[in-house]
């Protein structure tokens, strides 16, 4: 049976990996096509950026900055704003951030068992083993490859 426990570094503070996902996810804004749109359909959902459609949002990312994929970041984790999350993340359990450190972890570094929500990943996990992460409505078993 696979390990149970959380298989990603955690060895920063909740803030720091925030700090550094958020980079990387400029970066991917400001990139090509396919790694932008994911991350601008983020800040849309957010509400970070309202005035912008997708489609306007893609047309003008080079003006997305950092403190738009902040303040996205904060909506997600169910924070007002930045600031208020930055206060409070790092007293969190460490498991809130598994979605974005799964997104951050160099693909092919374990093998993955997609669901269609956690319940029946939760089901799998009995008989198999793995960690299971939330991923949006989605979560996924995660293997050590």
């Amino acid at each position: 049976m696979w390990s149970t426990t959380c298989p990603f570094d955690s060895t920063p503070s909740h803030t720091q990996f925030l700090r550094h996902h958020a980079r990387r996810l400029l970066r991917a804004v400001h990139g090509d096509m396919t790694r932008a749109l994911p991350v601008l359909r983020r800040i849309v959902a957010a509400g970070v950026i309202p005035a912008h459609s997708l489609t306007a949002l893609y047309a003008a990312r080079t003006e997305v900055r950092l403190k738009h994929v902040f303040s996205m970041l904060a909506t997600e984790l169910g924070y007002a704003d930045w600031h208020t999350c930055k206060n409070d993340i790092d007293g969190r359990d460490p498991a809130v951030l598994d979605a974005y450190r799964f997104e951050a972890a160099p693909p092919g570094d374990f093998t993955l068992n997609w669901f269609p929500d956690e319940p029946t990943a939760r089901a799998w996990q009995a008989q198999h083993g793995g960690y299971v992460v939330r991923y949006g409505r989605q979560a996924v078993a995660l293997l050590r490859a």
